[in-house]
This record gives C-alpha cells, structure tokens and sequence, in this order.
C-alpha cells in the first residue's frame, strides 16, 4: 500500500536531478558535436546521458536509501554498500564512523549519542546476535566484513517493533540478497602499515594459522586434563602426594613421598606447550582476497528462485609501539610495550530465496565469520617498588592467540493472501474473511558466537638497565608466578524468533496501518578459564633463568632436582561463570497517515525478562567444593526477572516547506538497558582491550530510559538535503565503570549503577552538490555531519570515593564531526573521497579520592579514497586511511598516561564485477 504517493515519489526525482546535473557537464563538454552535427545531434547526445546514469550511481550512492528513510515512523540514519565501499571503509565498525552522533571505541565498539557501548544493541538482519567479545555482550562490529553488507540502518529513537534494550540507539546489519540477475565478482588487494617496517615480533605456533585457525598446538593437553581429573583440580604438591597415599602408593617416609609428588608435579607441568620463545621475524604485505557468485531464475510468470554465494581472506601484520604512564610520576613509573599481531579475517555466505508472485517470500541466509588475532609482545616497564632511575626494572613476555567464530543460520519470509494465491489454493472460500492487504512477517535466526584463547602466555622478568633506561641483560624472575599460561574458552548460542502481522486500511483522507506480533529470545554462555602458574622459587644457578624462555623452562630446567620449580592451577575458581537469558515479548503498535500531512505511529511492548548467572568451578569434584552452588539464597540472588511494558510515539509533519520535501518528526519512548551477563558475577577479570582489572556485581540491576527526539530534514529538488535534530535522555539507575582502590601500578575498575545520567544534544548533517560555484565544481558534492552534545552523570551513593561525584557521562564527547568531499568525473571513469572524522575529549576513567580523571584526547582521522573505472566491470581502488598519522593519547592531570601510534594505512585493490 502507498501512504504517502509524494513522499514515495522524492527519491525519483533527487535521482533525476542528480543525473540530469550530473549530464550537464558532459552535454557541455560535447557542445561542439552537438552544434555541428545536425539532425543527428540528439541521437549523439542520448547515450552521453544514459551512460552518465548508469555511472552515476556514485554520486546518487549518498541518497540511495532516502525513500526508507522518509518512509520510516521513527528516527533512522542509513549507510548504503556503495558509500561504504567508495569512502574505503573494510569493517562494519569502520564505516559506522560516518553516521551522525556515532564515534569508534578501540576500533570496535560503536558509541551512539554520547552512550558507552553498552547501550548500543547490535542486530543482523532484525535478529539478534551473540557475541564473541569475552567481557562484552555487544558485538565488536570490526569482526563483521563490509563485503557482506547491503546496508547498516542506525534507528536512534525507539518503536515498539524493537527489543526493548535500547539506549542510544540500534544497529541492524543488512546482508545482501539475492542479485536480481546473474552477477559476479573477483576482488584482490594488498596494503601496508607505515609503523610495521618488515621487521616483527613472533614465535613458532602452530601449521595452519594462516588460515585463523589453531591446528592443536595451542590446546591445554590431554595429559594435563587427566591429571586434573585425578588430583580434582589440586596440582599442587602436597594434594598429590595425599592423594597418592589414599590411592594406596606406600612410602618408605614422609620424605619419600614428598619428593615423589613433587617430581610429579613438575614432570605434569612438562605436558605445557612452552615453546614460546620469542623472536623477530619478517612480515609479508597486508593480502585481501574475496568473491561472490549469484542469479535469479524466473520459472513462468509467478515463480522466482535465487541464490547468493560469496567468500573472503583477508590476512595482515601490524605492528605498535605504546606506552603507559603514571600520572604521579611519568618519568620515573611507565610501560614500554613493542606488540606485534598477525590478523586473519575469513568469511563465507549463502543466501537462498524463492518467491511467488510477489505474495509470498521465503529467503535464508547462513553466515561465518572468523577473526583471529596472533599478538606476540614484550613490555619493559617500572613502578613504584622499581623506578626508572634505580637501574632496575621488569620485563613481560606475552604471546595471546585469540579466535573468534561467528556461525548465523537465518531463514524469513513474508506471505499475503493475494489474487494468485487464492486462485491456486484449495478452499480458498474459506479464508475469503481475511483482507488481501494483510501480510504476515516471521523470522528464525540460530547463531553461535565462540572465542578460544588456548595457552595464553605471559613471562616475567628482571632486567638491569642503564642511564638511559635500555635493557642491557634480562633474566626470568624468581618465584613460582614467574610464567602463567591461560586457557580461555567462551561460547554464547542465540535462539532469536518471531512474527507479526500488518493490516494497512484506507479510508477517503487517510490511511492506518495495524501491526502486532510476538517475539521470543534464548541466550545461553559458558565461559570456562583454565589458569595455571609455573616458576622456580630457587634454582642451582641463576644462570638457568637467563637466555630465551624456552630454554629456561625446558625439561631440563623443570625437571632438575637442584631446581625448585613448582607447577600448579591459578585462580579463585571464580573466573568461569554459565549465564542463560529468555525474554518474551509482544508488541502492538499503529501508523496513522492524515491528508499526506500528519502521522502518528504510537505502541507499546510487553516485555518478560529472565536471567540467571552463576559463578562456575569446572574443577569442583566435592560437595564442599562443588561446581555449581546449591546455597538456596545464592541461587536466588544469581537470578533477575522483570517483567514491564515500554511504550513508543511518534508523530510527523510533511509538506514542502523551503524544500521538495520536508518532515518534521518528534518522537518519545521509554526503554531499558541491561547489565552484560558477566557483570552480574563476583568474577574478576582482565579487559582485553585496556588491560584493566574488571569486578563484576551481583547487584547491578537494569537502567531505564527516557527518550526525546526531535527532527527536521529537508529534501532539496538539486540532491540536496539538510537535517537537524535534537535530543534528550534522562537515565536512571545508569550502568557505568567507577576506578577501585589498587596500587599505582594496576588500574581496577568496579561496574556499580549510578544515581542518574542524562544526555543533551543537537546534530546537523546534510549533503549539499557543489554546482552552485561554477561549471567545474558540478563535480563535486561535500556530505557530513556534526553532533554537539553534553552529558552529566550524577555518581551517587554506591560509588567509592569518586573524585567528581557529578561529571560527563563515560565515552560522551562534546562533539563530533564526521565530513566527506567526493567527486565524480562527468565521464564517469573516476570518482575520489576525502574523509575526515573527529570525536571531542571524551571521559576514559574517573577517578576516585582526588585522583583525577582520565580524558581519551581527540583523533584527527583524514582518509583518501581514489577509485578508478576503466570499464563499467572493472574498478581500480587506491585507500590512505590516517594519513595525519594522529596517535592515540589517554591524559590524566596534563600527563599523557596511555599512547599508542597506529601508523597510517595504505591499499591498493582491484575488482572485476559483472
């Protein structure tokens, strides 16, 4: 059903304008032809144009999606593949940049309107999705390739269709479809990284990790696993050498047995792959690999089936140079840290689709993605019991090997009961009561999220250095910490489905649309963590802990009786945890169009909310010591139901005020946002992104939100189109991170609700051609966007000693600016981008008892795309991304405490695509 023929009509026209612009030029070039070849001239001149139409999909790629966008009830911003791909964006998170009101958290994570990441819920495709983030229940959108996407739609105000776990705003990633005629493509590339120079930091691993994948060499052994069965999780040498005794071994004495375990313990800790001696190595150039295979078949009148196939390989090295500091003394107390990771990206994807006479619909889409990142890495550091300036200080050794797999079965389909249909479906008499113009949607999505981190690695060591704080000899520090080596596992399965049906009715001056539906989600995640810690708390000669750390902790070393090496499991047997989440839902909601003028959409979402955490022992075998607790009120106070209903409205004026097209919108709802599953648990665990010492709490409970929005966009006849919103949130209970009490030396944090939080902000974004300066600037078109906003956050009583009790909102940056210059050539041939992207001072970590806060400082992102179209199938695409070669700075009291230097990036690509 039309609801509105104008507004259905305005990207037709800003498409013809743009082309007929875009023709100009080339008609104007040709005017010699055109004067002089007489009758023939228009016949000449037509093709100029059509060329230019099809060519000019580059300048109408920032306009494509405009009809959904004015078609949408609520509040949307829209990215299409086009875009994405001329502005050089590789990753779902890197293109998101370009959204206003949106900034990048490590490369990862996407901040909507000034809100932590938290507060941003990722879906594919209207389904949710599970995580493979260890500490995260979001998505890090940079494991998700830009190949596979159609589109990426940022909803920032709510609607009752969406879960309710909405705070700045939702990401739904749109995969593409079925080609609707047969077409493929072969793209290859290659880069480079200014700060990787050839020369990198690695260690032998395993035959097939250039495939992302880890052949076994890393897997904590058999072996080791049987022993911990045996001796029930307790290596340590006393528990083995009572169990010994209770198995019936007999003992000439008490110091026969000890002597016995503990040869034990040490030849155990011999199963441990310790080949991890670290060494320099030579990369090879950044290698990019994808392509896709797809067509549609038309089976008589009605039927249509199709398919879409499509895979990548991407692989890289890169190297990074940081350093931390201590903002109490920078000189004396900071962490040189030289890092080197080989990345591997893989994806594949198979969309099947069959459709009937456009009344019914069924499409299923299965995706993989994997994204492994191989670190090898060794800081030289002092602190407070070492300083600078002493002539000591530490060294650590880290070799961390991370796999991440996402598997996604989708299928969803649309049906109506229609002319065609009727006519071919027994009794159709009987279902004569239901309206043709009804429509039933429903959806079922299966995924599988994994991270496996096996035989994480990190050494300490003693170094002596020299006025100049260099390293001049090393040796591997005594006691029986000295070497830990981490087994970490997650998996997260993801039931996510439902259905819903929409009534449109038309009446004489207006039209309503009806919809209803339910949904349903089931999480489930195990998150198991093996530690273990291996050292020498004497040894014969202090010369056996200097060279490489192979050959220190090689069986020659463990197993030496002069050598007192000790071997056993880590840990408060608090670290592994299982977590399950079931939520039902069921929403209504109507749209109400009056005179093409007035709409109204309002609804309201019913939302029952289960979840349960519990603090898992995998080595528990008693009931002392159980896996799972059976304390009655521990389980109770492991659970959390809620159970609410969350309403939604939205009202919209059309008309053509100053423009082609105008709408404003306003829009109110009131949402939630939940506390990540790990968050709800007494685990303390290390942030994989800040090194950070991370403590859960049971008693975190839910925010709840209040959102405000308002908007005006203007659609000019030329292309043009002008936004401004406004917008306001006023959160109680927020979720947030608070500093805890440590030493100087390790930075913890505490995740605790606040008091209240609120968000203010005004964007203005649009898209302006640059015909207006001249005949040679209609080439030319600038688009962008500028958010400014403010925060405030009101800490409250759980907080511990904060420094601010009232302060900006942690990741809220004052403004944002994201802006792009193209230009299309009037023949179509060569198209170019420069992006710039800015975020202001943001808040990184408050501080507690005086201490100050910590700012993450801004990030001057300048990138330049230049693609290159000698055939319509062929593209030649040159990338330069940070080319002001900007570093990444934390600062804490005027001292830099955190900086890193991510180099600048350039590629070169080559695509042939029919």
């Amino acid at each position: 059903m039309v609801k509105n023929e104008k507004f259905q009509r305005a990207p037709l026209v800003l498409a013809m304008a743009t082309a007929s612009t875009l023709a100009s030029s080339v008609i104007a070039q040709d005017a010699g032809l055109v004067d002089t070849a007489g009758s023939s001239a228009p016949q000449m001149a037509a093709p100029k144009i059509e060329e230019v139409m099809v060519q000019g999909r580059l300048r109408d790629s920032a306009e494509m999606l405009i009809n959904e966008r004015l078609e949408d009830e609520v509040v949307t911003d829209l990215l299409g593949s086009e875009m994405i791909s001329r502005v050089g964006d590789s990753t779902v998170a890197a293109a998101l940049r370009r959204v206003s009101g949106l900034s990048l958290v490590n490369d990862k994570f996407v901040y909507v309107r000034g809100l932590g990441e938290r507060y941003s819920s990722t879906t594919m495709n209207g389904a949710t999705v599970p995580s493979p983030d260890l500490t995260r229940n979001v998505i890090p959108l940079d494991i998700f390739p830009t190949s596979v996407v159609d589109s990426l739609s940022v909803q920032k105000s709510y609607s009752a269709d969406q879960a309710a776990t909405f705070g700045g705003g939702n990401v739904d990633i749109r995969t593409k479809g079925i080609p609707d005629d047969l077409t493929y493509s072969l793209e290859v590339g290659t880069g480079m990284n200014t700060e990787t120079d050839g020369d990198v930091l690695s260690y032998r691993g395993g035959d097939d990790d250039d495939f992302g994948a880890d052949d076994g060499t890393r897997d904590l052994p058999g072996e080791i696993d049987w022993y911990l069965d045996r001796f029930q999780g307790d290596l340590s040498v006393a528990n083995i050498r009572d169990t010994l005794v209770k198995e019936g071994r007999e003992f000439s004495s008490p110091q026969q047995a000890f002597a016995v375990a503990q040869q034990l313990n040490r030849d155990i800790a011999t199963y441990l792959n310790r080949d991890v001696a670290i060494e320099e190595d030579s990369s090879s150039p950044d290698s990019d690999i994808k392509g896709s295979v797809g067509n549609r078949l038309y089976i008589g009148d009605d039927w249509e089936v199709g398919f879409l196939a499509g895979a990548s390989y991407k692989n890289k090295w890169r190297e990074e140079e940081r350093i931390k500091r201590s903002f109490g003394a920078p000189d004396e107390q900071f962490d040189s840290q030289n890092k080197s990771t080989y990345s591997v990206d893989l994806s594949g994807n198979l969309n099947l689709g069959i459709r009937y006479a456009d009344e019914h619909e069924i499409e299923t889409t299965s995706l993989y993605l994997r994204n492994t990142d191989d670190e090898t890495a060794v800081s030289d550091y002092f602190n407070e019991n070492r300083q600078a300036g002493e002539g000591r200080g530490f060294r650590e050794y880290t070799i961390k090997y991370e796999e991440r797999d996402l598997f996604v079965n989708q299928a969803k389909g649309r049906h109506s009961l229609g002319a065609a249909t009727r006519e071919i479906l027994p009794g159709a008499s009987l279902l004569s009561w239901v309206p043709e113009e009804l429509s039933l949607d429903w959806h079922y999505s299966e995924a599988t999220a994994a991270t496996d981190i096996p035989n994480e690695v990190t050494i300490q060591s003693d170094t002596v250095t020299n006025e100049v704080d260099e390293v001049v000899s090393s040796s591997v520090s005594v006691g029986n910490t000295s070497a830990n080596f981490r087994f970490t596992k997650l998996e997260d399965k993801v039931k996510d489905y439902g259905w819903s049906a929409t009534l449109p009715l038309e009446f004489s001056t207006s039209t309503l649309e009806l919809t209803g539906g339910f949904a349903r989600n089931e999480k489930g995640r195990s998150y198991k963590e093996t530690e273990f810690n291996l050292g020498a708390l004497d040894v014969d000669s202090v010369d056996s802990l200097s060279g490489s750390v192979d050959q220190v902790f090689g069986d020659e070393n463990i197993t030496d009786p002069n050598n007192n090496f000790v071997f056993g499991r880590a840990g408060a047997n608090n670290q592994s945890y299982l977590a399950a989440t079931l939520t039902d839902a069921a929403f209504g909601k109507f749209d109400w169009t009056i005179n093409e003028t007035w709409r109204v959409s309002a609804g309201a979402r019913w939302e029952d909310y289960n979840q349960v955490a519990l603090d898992w022992n995998p080595y528990g075998y008693t009931v002392e010591n159980p896996q799972i607790t059976s304390d009655a009120e521990e389980l109770e106070e492991s659970t959390f139901s809620e159970d609410a209903v969350y309403p939604a409205l939205a009202l919209t004026y059309m008309s053509s005020l100053w423009a082609e097209t105008f709408q404003l919108r306003f829009g109110a709802s009131r949402t939630a946002v939940r506390p990540d599953l790990r968050e709800i648990t007494d685990a303390i665990y290390i942030d994989p992104i800040t090194d950070e010492q991370i403590k859960g709490n049971p008693n975190a409970r839910p925010s709840e939100i209040s959102n405000f929005d308002l908007r005006a966009e203007w659609f000019f006849g030329n292309g043009d189109n002008l936004t401004l919103s406004a917008y306001y949130k006023d959160i109680t209970s927020p979720i947030e991170f608070f500093e805890l009490g440590s030493s100087d030396t390790n930075v913890a944090r505490e995740i605790i609700n606040a008091e209240s939080g609120e968000i203010t902000g005004f964007e203005i974004e649009g898209l302006k051609t640059m015909g207006f300066l001249g005949e040679t600037m209609d080439s030319f078109f600038v688009q962008g966007n500028i958010t400014l906003q403010d925060s405030e956050l009101v800490a409250g009583v759980e907080a511990d000693a904060p420094t601010n009790p009232v302060r900006e909102m942690t990741g809220a940056s004052e403004h944002v600016v994201n802006m792009l210059i193209g230009f299309d050539s009037p023949d179509g041939h060569h198209a170019a981008t420069l992006g710039y992207n800015v975020f202001g001072e943001r808040l990184y970590l408050a501080g507690r008892n005086g201490s100050p806060d910590a700012f993450e400082q801004p990030f001057h992102s300048l990138d330049l795309t230049y693609s290159w179209y000698p055939t319509e199938e062929m593209t030649i695409k040159a990338k330069m991304q940070n080319l002001l070669d900007e570093s990444i700075e934390i600062e804490r009291a005027g001292v830099i405490v955190y900086e890193e230097q991510p180099g600048s990036n350039f590629s070169l690509s080559a695509q042939y695509q029919f």
